[in-house]
């Protein structure tokens, strides 16, 4: 992929494998991913679909689950119509996060490639602070 990257960071005061159940369990994920429903079976190659109400506008994101190595790895593609691109190779994100233990706690970084400005880069950023934000909170009041 190319283009711009946005990147996000968060520590959670809980095991990578809390986070990580935490990451990839579909009602937990939606406790803290803006209310988004999540299917997939996680199996590399099988589909992900991300479907909720986003600023007022129903979505439906789909992608691909493309590494799966529990408890610290994950990546996916991911691809919004609502970003009015067409639905080819060249308009989809890839979304990795790394969650490394430190000092008793998870660290969790994530990155999404593939944007196609600074601004836009900046944009995902801050949303993926938003939405790191809702799952230390929702971890820690575990």
């Amino acid at each position: 992929m190319t283009g711009f990257t946005a990147t996000a960071e968060v520590e959670i005061e809980a095991s990578t494998t809390r986070v990580w159940t935490a990451l990839t369990e579909p009602d937990q994920i939606k406790a803290y991913m803006f209310g988004s429903e999540v299917t997939t079976d996680w199996t590399v190659g099988s589909s992900i679909v991300w479907a909720g109400e986003y600023d007022g506008r129903p979505y439906e994101d789909k992608g691909e689950v493309v590494e799966f190595e529990p408890p610290h790895r994950l990546t996916v593609t991911h691809f919004s119509p609502l970003s009015g691109q067409p639905d080819v190779p060249e308009s989809y994100h890839r979304l990795t996060y790394r969650l490394d233990e430190v000092d008793g706690r998870t660290r969790v970084r994530l990155s999404q490639d593939n944007n196609p400005t600074e601004e836009a880069a900046e944009h995902s950023r801050r949303n993926w602070e938003l939405m790191l934000g809702g799952l230390k909170e929702y971890v820690e009041r575990d």
